[in-house]
């Protein structure tokens, strides 16, 4: 028979541990964060349904998306063991930049509707992980205001080419003037996309102030409030817009880009040029052709063409094809860092995310960009260790393979 007895002070003193007292909201909302998928829960519950939905949604019934992460999820990873992996190096180069990580946050539109910090948060933070961050032609951030904000950052813009390619030209040279390292040509975006959330949601730039969203301002004051205190929220790199994102792209994008096109942008930017969209082995030869000194294999997040082909899959036989002429990237359904050491052992460079980071905004701002950052770079760490590999190098295609199941 168990005997009882009372315990004694110093046998319960254990037991009356506190954890870290957080004064701030935000801190106390990130502490029980412990993955991108917490983030995503807590910025969902913190941000109106409409901008939640842009970043979270996709196009059409939203396969693309599914199959990104399923992809992932096949993921199988080959490990060796017994090997001494006490210290790690998890760097590589990133068009002739050292990389702290092999990661890259995206380009992403209207970032200040996610977080009233928006994209100097997400540039300062990269600055901080040592690594690139590309800003949109569709920004809510100019490139020379970014710039001031995020000296020490490498910085890459993403450009769209419009109509008015004189328009385009002057976005280029500010790019240029301001010191931006890397021109990105995304390539996926003739037409927009049906993305059918939006729809549902109304959702336009500005937010309009409807029956709906007035509603909203009771569910998300602390947001609107935020919104309605700082700098009105328009496109910092082109005249204002009111309306629905799928009409501003119709009518400023040109529909009739080619790859001929690339030699007009070789003559007029004169750093490295990343062609991002590229979804198939001879478009991937094709831009290489052309000129490009880095591509991303991307289907842009499965927001343009739902059941585009998934970029995990094509990652291996397109780095096969152009790896050795240009830098290969990836992206799409990356949530943590085991993600980004499994695009490297299929063939990438390196990865990029943006909805990943775009959570974190959402979830606590600048803060939460790090708190996203920093979750990835332990994960990349932890990953490298179990594999039994100290360093990006040794991440080869015998490391990881793709299970049919």
């Amino acid at each position: 028979m168990t005997r009882r007895r009372l315990p004694r002070w110093s046998e319960l003193r254990p037991y009356l541990r506190t954890g870290p007292i957080h004064l701030s909201p935000v801190e106390r909302r990130l502490a029980g964060a412990a993955s991108v998928w917490d983030l995503r829960e807590i910025g969902r519950r913190h941000t109106p349904r409409a901008a939640f939905d842009y970043t979270d949604g996709a196009a059409d019934q939203e396969v693309s998306l599914r199959r990104s992460r399923e992809a992932f999820t096949r993921v199988e990873f080959v490990p060796s063991v017994l090997r001494d992996v006490s210290e790690i190096d998890p760097s590589t180069e990133i068009l002739g930049m050292r990389a702290e990580l092999p990661l890259g946050f995206a380009p992403t539109g209207f970032t200040r509707l996610m977080h009233h910090d928006g994209e100097p948060a997400v540039a300062r933070v990269a600055g901080k992980a040592g690594i690139p961050y590309a800003l949109s032609t569709l920004g809510t951030t100019s490139p020379e205001a970014l710039a001031e904000a995020a000296p020490g950052t490498h910085k890459w813009f993403q450009l769209y080419l419009w109509r008015d390619r004189e328009a385009s030209r002057e976005l280029i040279d500010r790019a240029n003037a301001a010191g931006y390292d890397a021109l990105v040509l995304t390539v996926d975006v003739p037409v927009a996309g049906s993305r059918l959330r939006d729809v549902h949601n109304g959702f336009t730039i500005p937010p309009t102030l409807s029956a709906r969203t007035l509603a909203d301002i009771s569910r998300h004051p602390g947001w609107w409030f935020n919104l309605l205190t700082t700098e009105p929220l328009t496109f910092a790199s082109m005249t204002r817009w009111t309306g629905t994102v799928a009409e501003l792209i119709n009518f400023m994008f040109d529909p009739t880009v080619t790859f001929a096109d690339m030699a007009w942008l070789r003559s007029v930017w004169p750093r490295p040029l990343v062609v991002k969209g590229i979804q198939t082995v001879e478009d991937a030869c094709a831009a290489v052709d052309a000129g490009a000194d880095g591509i991303i294999v991307s289907n842009h997040g499965g927001r343009q063409l739902d059941r585009a082909p998934t970029t995990l899959e094509q990652l291996p036989r397109i780095a096969d094809a152009v790896g050795d002429r240009a830098e290969v990237y990836v992206d799409g359904g990356i949530l943590t860092g085991a993600d980004i050491v499994a695009a490297v052992g299929l063939g990438a460079r390196a990865a990029f995310v943006g909805r990943a980071y775009l959570y974190g905004l959402m979830a606590g701002g600048e803060r939460g960009v790090q708190r996203v950052a920093d979750m990835l770079r332990r994960e990349v760490l932890r990953t490298m260790a179990l594999l039994g590999v100290t360093r990006m190098a040794d991440v080869t295609r015998d490391r990881v393979r793709l299970r049919d199941h």
